[in-house]
C-alpha cells in the first residue's frame, strides 16, 4: 500500500482532485444503482392490482392501495391521477404528464454529476501534465545556469505529467461508462411510469364513460 500511495503522489497535487472526483462519482453510482432498483420503481404486478380495482369502478380502494405506498414513484403517479378522476380528460391528461416528469426527474438526480467527473477527469490529467511539464522546463532553465541538467529532477516533473494523465483517463472511462449506464437505467423506468401512467389514464377514461352512459 505504501508502494501504490508513493507512486501515485508522484503525480503531484492534482492527483487530490483526480482521486476525490473518482471516490464522489463511485458513491453517486452505488447510490443511484440502490435507488433504481425496478422493484423499487415499478414493482411486479403493483399497476395491475390497481387496474383491477379501477376497472371494477373501486376507485377508492384503488387510491388508497396508491396512498399506502406512497415511497414507490408508480403509486404516486397512480395516486395523483385517481384524485382528479372526475375532471376533463386533456386536464387529467396534463396531471399524469406532471406527475409523470415529476416522477422521471427524480429518477436522474446525480445522474448528470457521474457525467460532469467522466469529462472533468481528462481535463483534470491534462492539467496536471501541463504543470508536471512546466515543472521541467523550469528545471531545464534553472540547471541551465549551474552548467548541467539534474536527470532526477527531470524525471520527476515527467513522472508527474505521465501519472496525472493516466490516472484521469483510467478513471475518466470507467466513469463515463457508469454514466451511460445509469442514463439507460433511467430512461428505460421512465419509460414504464409512462406506459404505466397511459394505461390508468384510459382505464379512468372508460370507467368516466360507462359512468356517463349510465346516468
Amino acid at each position: 500500500m505504501a508502494e501504490i500511495y508513493g507512486f501515485l503522489a508522484k503525480g503531484g497535487i492534482m492527483m487530490i482532485p483526480i482521486a476525490l472526483g473518482s471516490v464522489i462519482a463511485l458513491a453517486i453510482f452505488l447510490e443511484r444503482v440502490w435507488a433504481l432498483r425496478r422493484p423499487a420503481i415499478v414493482p411486479d404486478g403493483y399497476l395491475e392490482r390497481v387496474l383491477d380495482l379501477v376497472r371494477k369502478g373501486q376507485i377508492g380502494e384503488a387510491l388508497a392501495t396508491c396512498r399506502g405506498s406512497s415511497n414507490v414513484p408508480v403509486a404516486r403517479i397512480a395516486a395523483r391521477m385517481l384524485e382528479d378522476t372526475d375532471i376533463d380528460p386533456e386536464d387529467a391528461k396534463s396531471v399524469a404528464e406532471e406527475a409523470g416528469k415529476k416522477e422521471s426527474s427524480a429518477l436522474y438526480r446525480f445522474v448528470e454529476a457521474v457525467g460532469t467527473i467522466a469529462a472533468l477527469e481528462p481535463l483534470m490529467g491534462l492539467l496536471g501534465t501541463v504543470l508536471g511539464m512546466i515543472k521541467v522546463f523550469q528545471q531545464v532553465v534553472y540547471s541551465s545556469g549551474q552548467g548541467a541538467v539534474d536527470p532526477g529532477r527531470l524525471a520527476n516533473g515527467i513522472w508527474m505529467a505521465l501519472i496525472t494523465t493516466a490516472a484521469g483517463l483510467v478513471i475518466a472511462i470507467p466513469t463515463f461508462m457508469a454514466y451511460r449506464y445509469l442514463v439507460s437505467r433511467a430512461e428505460r423506468l421512465t419509460m414504464e411510469l409512462e406506459e404505466g401512467a397511459v394505461t390508468l389514464h384510459l382505464a379512468i377514461r372508460r370507467l368516466s364513460g360507462r359512468a356517463g352512459e349510465s346516468g
